[in-house]
C-alpha cells in the first residue's frame, strides 16, 4: 500500500505544479477544476475528491457547478486543493497562489504584502507540523506547532478546520489533525497516512457555511418514487460510493435541471451529505498549504512534495 500512496502523491504533485501556472487574471475556475480532474484520470489515477478552488475569504469546499462563470482576478488568494487515489490510497495536497496579473489595479501595496504574508504563514505552519510528525507524537502537539508558526506572522489559524487521517477509499478516516493545541492526547502510529493542512488568516480564525452545495458524499441507499432520482442514486452507488463527488459530475451526466432536483431530494432525504463552502468573514483572506505524509518511527515521508 505504501507504494500506492507514493504513486498517488507523485501524480498530485505534478498536476498541482501544472495547474498552479493557470492561476492568473481571467482564468475561469471551471477550466481549472476540469483540467485538474481530467489530468488525474489521464495519469491513471482516480479522483479522490472534486478539485477545490476557493478564493479569498472562501477557505474550502468550493468547486465549480456546471456552467460556472466564476473568474479569478489579479491578486486573489486562490487555494487549489486536489486529490488522487491509486487502489484507494489517497494523496491530498493544497497550495495557495496569489493570482498573476495587474495586481496593483485591485490591491494596494500594503494589501499585496499582507497576501504574501498570509501565504507564507500557512506554509510555515505546514513545515512546522511536518517537522513534529513521528510515531508516538500527540496530535495536540502537531496543532501547537502549526499555531505557533502562524502566530509568528501575527495571523490566526482556522481553528475549526483540521487535517485528517487517510485510509483506503476513506478521505476522512476518523482522526483530526488540529491547527492549534487542542490538548488531544491521541498519538500517531507508524505507517498511518495523514493529510496536514494549515489554514492562515487575518480574520478571527473561524469559518461558517456559505450558500450553495457543490460537493457531496454518499450516506445510504433509500427508495425514491421519482425514477430520475432513483437512477441518480443508483449511479452514485456504482461510481461514487466511497469518496466525495461533484454535483457537476451528476448534472453533466443527467442534465442540469434533473441532476439538481435529484441532488436536492437525495440530500433532503439524507441519502447524500452536501458540503457547503466554508468562509471567513467578508474582506478577510485565507491561505492553505497541505501535504500527505506517511508516519514513520523517527519522522515521516511526504508523498506530495
Amino acid at each position: 500500500m505504501i507504494d500506492s500512496y507514493i504513486q498517488a502523491g507523485k501524480i498530485v504533485s505534478k498536476i498541482r505544479s501544472q495547474a498552479s501556472e493557470m492561476i492568473k487574471e481571467g482564468c475561469l475556475v471551471l477550466d481549472l477544476v476540469e483540467y485538474v480532474e481530467g489530468e488525474t484520470l489521464k495519469q491513471g489515477a482516480g479522483i479522490a475528491f472534486p478539485c477545490n478552488v476557493s478564493i479569498n475569504e472562501i477557505a474550502a469546499h468550493y468547486t465549480s457547478p456546471a456552467n460556472d462563470k466564476t473568474v479569478i482576478h489579479a491578486g486573489d488568494l486562490v487555494k487549489l486543493d486536489l486529490g488522487a487515489e491509486i487502489d484507494g490510497c489517497i494523496a491530498d495536497s493544497a497550495v495557495t497562489i496569489m493570482a498573476e496579473g495587474n495586481i496593483d489595479e485591485n490591491y494596494s501595496q500594503d494589501e499585496i504584502n499582507l497576501h504574501e504574508e498570509i501565504i507564507e504563514a500557512s506554509a510555515a505552519g505546514l513545515e512546522a507540523a511536518i517537522s513534529t510528525v513521528r510515531a508516538g507524537v500527540e496530535i495536540g502537539k502537531i496543532g501547537a506547532a502549526v499555531h505557533e508558526a502562524i502566530a509568528d506572522y501575527n495571523l490566526n489559524p482556522i481553528f475549526n478546520l483540521t487535517g485528517h487521517s487517510l485510509e483506503q477509499y476513506n478521505l476522512h478516516a476518523g482522526i483530526s489533525i488540529p491547527n492549534y493545541d487542542n490538548h488531544d492526547p491521541m498519538v500517531l502510529d507508524e505507517g498511518q497516512a495523514i493529510a496536514i493542512e494549515p489554514f492562515a488568516t487575518n480574520g478571527a480564525g473561524y469559518v461558517n457555511d456559505a450558500p450553495g452545495h457543490y460537493i457531496y458524499s454518499y450516506i445510504a441507499n433509500k427508495p425514491f418514487r421519482m425514477k430520475t432520482t432513483q437512477k441518480v442514486l443508483n449511479y452514485i452507488q456504482n461510481n461514487n460510493q466511497y469518496l466525495p463527488f461533484s454535483g457537476r459530475w451528476i448534472t453533466d451526466k443527467f442534465g442540469e435541471r434533473r441532476g439538481k432536483i435529484a441532488l436536492k431530494q437525495l440530500s433532503d432525504a439524507m441519502a447524500l451529505y452536501p458540503y457547503a463552502p466554508l468562509k471567513e468573514k467578508k474582506d478577510y483572506f485565507v491561505s492553505q498549504k497541505e501535504h500527505t505524509v506517511i508516519v514513520e518511527k523517527e519522522g515521516c515521508t511526504v508523498t506530495t512534495l
